[in-house]
Order: C-alpha cells, then structure tokens, then sequence
C-alpha cells in the first residue's frame, strides 16, 4: 500500500510544477534555462540507469524529476518577460553538467552513471541557487517543496536498500532543501533590507 504513495506524490508534485508554470506564464517567476535544461537531461540518466537496474516504483520520483523540469523549460519560452539573461556562471555550470553526461556515457555502469547524473545536476543547480539568493523574487519554493516531498516517497517503495536505489533520491531530498532555504531566506533578507530603507 505505502507504494501507491509514489504514485500519489507523483501527482501532487505535477500540481507544484504547475502553479509554477503559471506564474512563468504571467512573467512572476524567471527560471534560469540552463538549470531547467540540464534538470530535464541528468535525471533521465538516473531514471534509466535504475529502470535497467530493475527498478520500477522506486525510480518514479526519478522520472517525475526529470519530467517537469522539462515542461517548465518548455513554458520559459512561452512568455519572453519570464526569461533572465544567462551569464558566464550559467554557461560554465552548463558545460560542467554536460561533461558530467558525457563521462556517464563513456562508463555505462549503473553506479558510475548515478553518481555523473548527481554532479550534472548539482552543476545545474547552481545558477538557480545563486539566482535564488541574489533575485528571491525571480523564484517560486512550490517546485521544490513537490519535489521534496515526491523524493521522499522513494523510500517506501525500495526493495534493496543499495546505492543504485538511495543516491540519488538522497540527493534529490538534499538539494531541494538547499533550494527551498535558499529562496526562502533571500525573499526574508531583501524584505528586511527594504524595511530598512523606508
């Protein structure tokens, strides 16, 4: 039973991706392509290195991960204004992530190929980390809390507590906290600072 909550938290993580779809749509939030580009290509690694590994439940979370990603990079073009100009940090994460895919490419073990699919996203993580900091109100937290929460269902269904089937789940819950806290405490400082200036 406790493995048709990956399912259900399937779902409810579409519905976070959603509400953030829509405020691109309305030119609220400006996601960094980079990051969403590359989080909807280092996943679909994991995915399909633990899909051939014989993992099945477990690896949705995975897929879900890779999935809306690539809607919200779709929905960045829709709308011009919801688009920040890219600069060399982003391009240098970009590079870095895909080399990430590229060394999995070349090693085609499952293990080897969890461990590139966790630096190519953390490489892509890391525009929108530092956007999130710098331009809070650039950002939404409901992504990541969906993501978070669906990560955590992985647990449930896992047969074999290896590290084909915890590294990256692991991660997932990591850097969606490291997210979350990012936004959070930048939208908390700007609204300090501007309380300070009036």
């Amino acid at each position: 039973m406790l493995q048709y909550l990956v399912i259900v938290w399937g779902i409810i993580n579409l519905a976070f991706t959603s509400f953030y779809i829509r405020e691109i749509l309305k030119g609220r939030t400006k996601p960094n392509r980079v990051t969403w580009l590359m989080w909807s290509i280092a996943p679909l690694i994991a995915f399909t290195a633990a899909f051939s590994d014989g993992i099945r439940r477990a690896a949705l979370p995975v897929f879900m991960s890779w999935f809306a990603p690539l809607l919200v990079f779709l929905s960045s073009f829709i709308n011009k204004k919801a688009y920040r100009k890219l600069k060399k940090i982003d391009y240098s994460c970009g590079i870095s992530s895909v080399l990430a895919l590229v060394l999995w490419r070349i090693t085609k073990e499952p293990a080897i190929a969890i461990i590139f699919a966790i630096l190519s996203d953390t490489f892509a993580a890391i525009p929108t980390v530092i956007k999130g900091w710098k331009h809070p109100k650039t950002e939404s937290i409901a992504p990541f809390i969906g993501w978070l929460f669906s990560a955590s269902t992985s647990f449930f269904a896992l047969k074999m507590f290896n590290f084909t089937e915890l590294a990256f789940p692991i991660y997932l819950i990591l850097m969606n906290i490291i997210l979350i806290s990012t936004i959070s405490f930048g939208k908390a400082r700007k609204k300090k600072k501007n309380n300070k200036i009036q």
